[in-house]
């Protein structure tokens, strides 16, 4: 399965919530965060609050202590533990930032079953504390998508990936979002390729406005329940055309039977 490329969003697709909003709750800062907000792009305006949260004594440790309990579904991990042990290309493209989900995927022990990172740089200074910066630096150019926020286009990311990808042979790609963000992403996916947006979710409601406007197949899921069981059903189902001719005995698919993979329905077909 080293053909498939499997490709994340973070917020509300591996973990539960957006992770940005749950370190500001967590933390007691939600009004002053509401307060700044109509004044600054999100990105400026999560680098303004780690100031803040310095400046009242909020520690690096605060902030570590809060994403350990960052809400889950359960199903998740062992979705990711499945799709890396069959072989796929693991990697994560997110608009929150670079120490939130490396603090997250550490404390959770699957960080090294992703090839790479791409979100906003995030670390922590010589003062101690933590800088968020743009991925895409919108002050000195913009990305050029109208569907993105200044500082990140999934899309273009994407873009890159499957450039890298084609000198590596014929490799597909399975892309699970929930975003605004992610609708952009969708609309760069091939027609062997697979889009899983998160039902009644931004990218969900943007792709059912015109669903033609996707050439991959569009397989929905509500929570990580069903993000497990569709993403395994995608893997299967790449494997298997992979191997029309026979399915080897030792395959590490052979648990999952033909018949429970066919129960599994495309919820959003756009095509006959």
């Amino acid at each position: 399965m080293s053909g498939t490329v499997i490709v994340f969003d973070f917020d509300k697709t591996i973990v539960d919530v957006d992770s940005d909003n749950w370190v500001i709750d967590e933390l007691g800062f939600t009004d002053l965060f509401n307060q700044l907000l109509p004044t600054m792009p999100w990105n400026s305006l999560m680098d303004r609050m780690m100031m803040e949260l310095h400046s009242k004594g909020k520690t690096i440790e605060d902030i570590e202590e809060v994403l350990h309990r960052i809400p889950l579904h359960p199903r998740v991990i062992p979705a990711i533990q499945a799709a890396h042990a069959f072989g796929c290309d693991l990697r994560i493209v997110s608009d929150a930032n670079m120490f939130f989900i490396e603090t997250i995927l550490k404390h959770l022990g699957i960080r090294e079953y992703f090839s790479e990172i791409n979100t906003n740089p995030g670390y922590v200074n010589e003062e101690g504390r933590l800088r968020i910066l743009p991925y895409h630096d919108f002050n000195k150019a913009s990305h050029g998508c109208t569907l993105c926020p200044p500082n990140m286009c999934k899309g273009l990311i994407i873009d890159r990936i499957q450039d890298s990808i084609s000198q590596e042979g014929n490799k597909r790609m399975i892309y699970l979002g929930d975003g605004s963000g992610d609708y952009c992403p969708s609309l760069r996916l091939k027609e062997r390729d697979f889009m899983m947006p998160r039902k009644n979710f931004p990218a969900w409601d943007l792709i059912c406005k015109d669903p033609l406007l996707v050439k991959a197949e569009i397989h929905g899921w509500s929570d990580g329940e069903e993000l497990e069981q569709v993403l395994l059903h995608l893997i299967a189902k790449i494997s298997m055309e992979e191997n029309s001719q026979f399915i080897s005995s030792d395959c590490k698919l052979q648990t999952l039977s033909v018949s429970a993979l066919e129960g599994l329905p495309k919820v959003l077909p756009v095509r006959p």
